[in-house]
């Protein structure tokens, strides 16, 4: 088992072939290093000062309880299978689970049908993948903006605010985030997840436009833009791990 660190984040492989992905933390009042799992996934915190092998070390030391809880809670993610220029796979689009096949032609493009998606890739196929993924993550980020410019003119005039920009890309652990500029971020992952799920981290989004804290008024006037949004939080907090993973594989390497 081995644990590489990167970011605010921790990955470690487990003996069954799964990557564990653990928040890490240093407390100022920590006086030991805790290991936690909940909903939202793991966390190990630890005292200021503690050195990045130790936090490794520990966390192998308990990996096959971490594992096993994880599991418990559906949150372990099974190792995926890569995508392969010409080999047929499935993934999840919008919440149902489409297919993805590969064909031949004179430009790069993505065309859509009921069953999924077909990239069209021109000979020679010396740069298939890198192309293959670029036009994945086009093709979403498109569909995303069509679904959100439909429900931000609803919103907007709702709450008497609207965001200066709007950017749309992987992120590692966030599904949304709204800077100091009023420029919110949104996980081109939730183009996998249901719209409805989607809706939701806009609209919670939105809400911090008025509201930057989650304070109890914050969740009452992310009720009034989108009244069953517990429904989706528990929904993103159930499959966002297998979300994530998913779009790792299909646009993995794409700049941001």
């Amino acid at each position: 088992m081995a644990a590489e660190l990167q970011g605010d984040w921790l990955e470690l492989a487990t003996a069954s072939g799964s990557t564990i992905r653990v928040l890490k933390a240093a407390h100022p009042r920590a006086r030991r290093l805790r290991l936690t799992v909940t909903p939202k996934g793991a966390r190990v915190s630890y005292p200021n000062g503690t050195h990045p092998s130790q936090v490794s070390a520990f966390l192998r030391s308990h990996a096959d309880w971490l594992e096993r809880k994880l599991d418990e809670l559906n949150l372990i993610v099974k190792p995926l299978p890569p995508l392969r220029v010409g080999h047929s796979t499935e993934f999840p689009l919008r919440g149902e689970t489409v297919r993805l096949d590969w064909a031949e032609g004179p430009y790069p493009r993505v065309e859509s049908s009921d069953g999924g998606l077909t990239l069209v890739i021109p000979r020679p196929h010396t740069r298939a993948l890198p192309v293959a993924r670029g036009l994945l993550a086009s093709h979403f980020e498109a569909q995303m903006r069509r679904d959100v410019s439909r429900w931000m003119a609803s919103y907007v005039p709702q709450l008497g605010l609207a965001p200066t920009s709007l950017r749309i890309r992987p992120m590692k652990s966030l599904w949304g985030s709204l800077d100091t500029r009023d420029r919110i971020n949104l996980d081109l992952a939730l183009a996998l997840a249901p719209p409805a799920a989607l809706r939701y981290v806009l609209a919670h989004e939105l809400c911090h436009l008025k509201v930057r804290s989650h304070a109890p008024r914050f969740w009452a006037l992310v009720a009034t833009l989108f009244p069953n949004w517990r429904e989706q939080r528990d929904w993103l907090r159930v499959n966002g791990a297998t979300l994530k993973a998913e779009l790792d594989r299909l646009v993995a390497d794409v700049a941001d």
